[in-house]
């Protein structure tokens, strides 16, 4: 087997590898628990919710299969089982509870905001601490896609309903100095 020689150290490919084995098992719990609520759902925003799930578990499903082949690009092998999964993932499951439609909103919102938190840190320990700016770019566009779930889960929950100028209700718009 040729040497990998990518301008990282071995040390410093097991760290960045540990740490995207970390984000596919989170990944893969996520989407494990986005499908269960997609089957789950019920109540008058069963189809938003149904087609938004959908949407985002294929989006994540197509991220952990780019994660799982950044760590062979490094050199490692990705995290592949159930019992691997669990092992590294940060998320916690809620076996046999099935919540409300808003209760499941508000978890798929926490979980993503865990992995976004989780992610966060890893850019930072790429860069800093394993020098490797490739898998730090990498990461902030996963990291980034999240955000953006993250954001559709929160403005479905937050439930205050918006003026028909886009200010919330007893705001005052804030204008800039200049355009008093």
């Amino acid at each position: 087997m040729r040497k990998l020689n990518i301008g990282l150290s071995p040390e410093q490919r097991e760290g960045v590898i540990g740490l995207l084995n970390a984000d596919l098992a989170d990944t893969y719990l996520l989407i494990i628990k986005t499908k269960k609520h997609h089957w789950d759902v019920v109540g008058p925003q069963f189809r938003s919710l149904h087609e938004l799930w959908e949407e985002q578990y294929q989006a994540m499903s197509e991220s952990s299969d780019k994660i799982a082949e950044r760590v062979r690009a490094l050199g490692g092998y990705p995290v592949g089982t159930a019992k691997g999964f669990l092992e590294y993932a940060t998320l916690e499951e809620h076996p046999g509870d099935i919540p409300t439609a808003y209760g499941m909103v508000a978890r798929l919102l926490d979980d993503h905001e865990q992995v976004i938190r989780n992610l966060r840190g890893h850019v930072d320990r790429c860069s800093e601490e394993f020098g490797d700016e490739g898998t730090a770019d990498f990461l902030t566009g996963i990291m980034e896609a999240h955000e953006d779930m993250a954001w559709m889960l929160r403005s479905f929950i937050e439930g205050v309903s918006i003026e028909p100028d886009g200010d919330k209700p007893g705001s005052e718009l804030k204008l800039p100095v200049e355009m008093k």
